[in-house]
């Protein structure tokens, strides 16, 4: 009996996930044909049972203002829940609104915590940002060699940007190229 529930619940999570799937993908095609309004009628049921990659949607609809109000409060909100649930791009942008101060106070710490859970993950994105807090001693200590060295991680990626920052740290002397 207990084999027989457990095979049960796992054909339902099953169905529930895939059920899942075919709805953000009906929002994701919406949104990329710039009908944001069926995009979040999608979205928003899925973002309100926990799915991360609804979250993060509704986050970026929030920041831009597709489809609904721009609110980067409302933003940081979806960000954050997706962010804690592990999805990269929504703890870099959710460190990018900590940064800039849009939807919370501006708070340098913050954008590092951020970026540095993205980027321990492998996100280049986020290795990139991180490595620009590093250079500038924004959030954290001013240093070279944790720049360089997010940069070097980030370029690896193809991150075009860290690899010119790379280079300018290089010719600058502020970085020696690992041999």
């Amino acid at each position: 009996m207990k084999h027989l529930v457990f095979v049960l619940t796992a054909i339902l999570m099953t169905w529930s996930l895939a059920a899942n799937a075919a709805e953000f993908k009906k929002g994701l095609e919406a949104a990329q044909k710039g009908d944001f309004a069926t995009a979040l009628k999608e979205w928003q049921p899925l973002a309100d049972e926990g799915n991360q990659h609804a979250q993060y949607s509704l986050g970026v609809m929030y920041l831009n203002g597709q489809g609904v109000p721009q609110d980067y409060e409302e933003a940081v909100k979806w960000y954050r829940l997706s962010a804690e649930q592990g999805n990269v791009a929504a703890q870099t942008n959710l460190g990018v609104m900590y940064y800039s101060g849009k939807g919370v106070p501006q708070d340098f710490a913050m954008a590092v915590k951020w970026f540095s859970l993205a980027a321990e993950q492998g996100y280049a994105y986020a290795q990139t940002n991180l490595g620009v807090m590093y250079f500038a001693g924004q959030g954290v200590e001013q240093d070279y060699a944790k720049a360089a060295n997010w940069y070097s991680k980030a370029a690896a990626l193809g991150d075009e940007g860290a690899k010119a920052k790379l280079e300018e740290m290089y010719a600058n002397g502020q970085a020696k190229p690992e041999e």
